[in-house]
């Protein structure tokens, strides 16, 4: 049995001790006698250390995943029910050959369309096309196959050509463009279908597209699946002449004010709806004004005698 070492002996360290021996300060059993012993030091770990693993791919070893899925050695699991295709943004999901073209319905010069007063903005001279986006040809990529295969067989496969006039993927968004009289019906199969179940319609946008001929007025109906988690929109069109939609207040009763809004600002009639009337301009204003035909100017002001007139009938800007 060797005899023990003092302090002096050793600088108050037993260096001479396994490293699985020593014990940081206050950690050890034996009361006071633990203080002089001490943990290896920093450079030689008492136990190796495992290789480090690639960011994100956890131990490389193999296995059984969830619902029986193999996990090869080193591969990240995939969260079940993810697609892909669907998580790979626009570009990934659907390809340039299934995008159509552009539909070009006019010609925009300056930076706000300014005719007549001048424009002081410096992009005077700017002339660019104002384009809607094209079809989309399928198959589109993720859960909008299944979406739209869904909506078929609820409606009848004559029933879907007649109800939509085109299908649309653009940057990572499902658009379907309604005709106006099948709106009602297509929205009670979006709402009510369990495959599909868009649950709650977020509101109604209205757009004026004064060189749309034959469509200049636009409806726009954000609806979300509450069950499955999807978005997609509905568009629908009616022309200036006959600026009348149906009410979707029936399939989705909060389209209530946000169609009252869209009459105000637009002019666009939404039949059957319960109370159309203004929601925010007085109920003897003329005109919409959001439409872009509505005068930019304002009100004429009278200030100390002098008649200020609105900001289109002041001086031009050669």
């Amino acid at each position: 049995m060797n005899a023990p070492r003092s302090e002096s002996d050793s600088g108050g360290r037993d260096d001479a001790a396994p490293a699985s021996d020593r014990v940081s300060p206050g950690t050890g059993p034996d009361g006071p006698d633990a203080a002089h012993t001490a943990a290896a030091p920093a450079d030689r770990p008492a136990t190796p250390e495992a290789e480090p693993a690639e960011p994100g791919t956890g131990p490389a070893t193999s296995g059984t995943g969830p619902a029986g899925r193999t996990l090869t050695a080193g591969a990240t699991p995939t969260p079940e029910g993810i697609d892909a295709a669907a998580t790979a943004g626009p570009e990934g999901t659907i390809p340039e050959d299934r995008q159509g073209d552009p539909e070009v319905i006019g010609v925009r010069h300056g930076m706000f369309g300014v005719h007549g007063t001048g424009d002081t903005s410096g992009y005077g001279g700017l002339v660019r096309p104002v384009s809607l986006p094209g079809g989309t040809g399928g198959p589109f990529g993720g859960w909008f196959d299944g979406a739209i295969a869904t909506l078929r067989a609820a409606l009848g496969p004559v029933a879907l050509e007649q109800a939509l006039e085109k299908v649309i993927v653009f940057r990572g968004e499902l658009t379907l463009h309604v005709h106006r009289e099948h709106l009602p019906l297509v929205a009670l199969a979006l709402r009510d279908d369990e495959g599909l179940r868009f649950e709650l319609c977020l509101g109604v946008n209205g757009v004026h597209y004064p060189e749309d001929e034959g469509r200049e007025l636009h409806a726009v109906y954000q609806l979300s699946s509450i069950t499955h988690g999807y978005r997609l929109r509905v568009e629908v069109s009616a022309p200036d002449a006959d600026p009348h939609i149906p009410s979707l207040f029936e399939v989705y009763p909060t389209t209530d004010w946000h169609e009252r809004e869209t009459y105000d600002f637009f002019g666009i009639v939404f039949d059957g709806h319960p109370s159309l009337t203004r929601i925010t301009m007085p109920d003897d204003w003329r005109g919409h004004p959001q439409r872009k035909d509505y005068p930019l100017g304002g009100i004429p002001v009278e200030y100390k005698g002098a008649r200020i007139p609105p900001p289109d009938q002041r001086r031009a800007y050669s």
